[in-house]
């Protein structure tokens, strides 16, 4: 299995978007996000995106050049248009700008409508707390695409996988907690598909609501599905992907699911920023975050058990072991790769 050094990586998906069609800003913005999910620990949201996000430049589903548009705006909110841009770009320029306002006024929220893929929800968690000290919260739908999963008892896809993030700054790095809502998110059963693996037992229902292991037949037609978080408790994730299917397509002026897809596959998007020090106050917030993640780490183990692990440890210690050893790909995947950038005439980085 290949292994490629972080910033060798982080390059070649700035090439690859460039002479894919994408403008130097949004190569140069998107292709080092998509390489830091790989480092993360999350190939779902990283480069086997690429092919994807140039697919649908190629099919104008993606605009490249345009404006994030404003739609209605106040002191505390600010409702957006992506016109259809890169995502993780669109979605960036929102940010800075609900950083000020959280600043300014303690809580700021955003949404955005007619948006390509935003990448990986957690990324924009990091950001807040590492670079603002703000607390966050982030989650998106499909815009009205992209179906995925079924309600529970049901054999027909309903909803998208509908991730939420949430992130709080601490001492030791932030707590940052991002997952789907969906047993897996789809991008895990497409990096499967594409290396021709089996997918893990609790992932999929066939088209007839029967398990199964194949993920192509997420893919099929008509399709199977993904299961929603929780288990025998599915109503739970499957409840929490149909609120967020509201917070991000309702508020946002864009679309909640349905049958029929009218735009393009993308997201709409829900923000929130919060600046600790406008509420119970920035000292005591901090020593409050510092208390309990000390509390909880120090919780008696059982045995085989090393340590306790929070929301964020396991991107730390991925990307510690990976900046160290190289990021790892399976040979499906990187072929895919390859052959994007033999098409595109684009260099490919070295590999261990």
């Amino acid at each position: 299995m290949p292994n490629i050094a972080f910033d060798s990586l982080s390059e070649f998906a700035t090439s690859l978007l460039r002479a894919g069609g994408a403008s130097e800003e949004e190569a140069n913005t998107v292709g080092p996000s998509l390489a830091t999910a790989n480092l993360r620990g999350y190939s779902s949201h990283g480069m086997m995106r690429i092919p994807f996000y140039l697919d649908m430049l190629n099919q104008g589903d993606i605009k490249t050049a345009v404006e994030l548009e404003v739609i209605s705006e106040t002191d505390s909110s600010l409702a957006t248009d992506a016109n259809w841009g890169f995502g993780r770009l669109q979605a960036g320029r929102l940010m800075k700008q609900l950083v000020s306002k959280a600043t300014a006024h303690g809580v700021a929220v955003g949404t955005i409508r007619n948006c390509a893929h935003i990448g990986r929800l957690g990324e924009y968690c990091e950001i807040a707390a590492n670079e603002h000290g703000l607390v966050s919260m982030v989650m998106v739908n499909t815009h009205g695409a992209a179906r995925r999963v079924a309600p529970p008892g049901g054999i027909r896809p309903r909803l998208g996988t509908n991730p939420l993030a949430m992130g709080v700054p601490a001492a030791d790095g932030p707590v940052v907690l991002d997952f789907s809502t969906s047993a897996t998110a789809e991008g895990k059963v497409r990096v499967k598909n594409i290396a021709g693996e089996s997918v893990p037992d609790g992932w999929l229902i066939d088209k007839d609501g029967n398990p199964t292991n194949d993920p192509s037949t997420l893919y099929g037609d008509p399709p199977g599905t993904i299961l929603p978080m929780g288990g025998p408790q599915a109503y739970k994730g499957f409840g929490l992907a149909l609120m967020i299917d509201i917070f991000s397509g309702a508020l946002s002026g864009g679309l909640c699911a349905r049958e029929t897809p009218i735009t393009p596959k993308g997201n709409c998007v829900f923000f929130m920023l919060i600046d600790p020090n406008h509420l119970g106050g920035g000292e005591a917030f901090a020593r409050e975050v510092t208390q309990l993640v000390e509390f909880v780490r120090g919780c008696p183990t059982k045995d085989g058990v090393d340590e306790i692990m929070l929301p964020g440890d396991p991107e730390r210690k991925n990307t510690e072991r990976m900046l160290a050893d190289g990021i790892e790909f399976d040979q499906g995947n990187w072929d895919k790769l390859l052959d994007l950038a033999e098409q595109l005439g684009v260099d490919t980085p070295a590999v261990s």
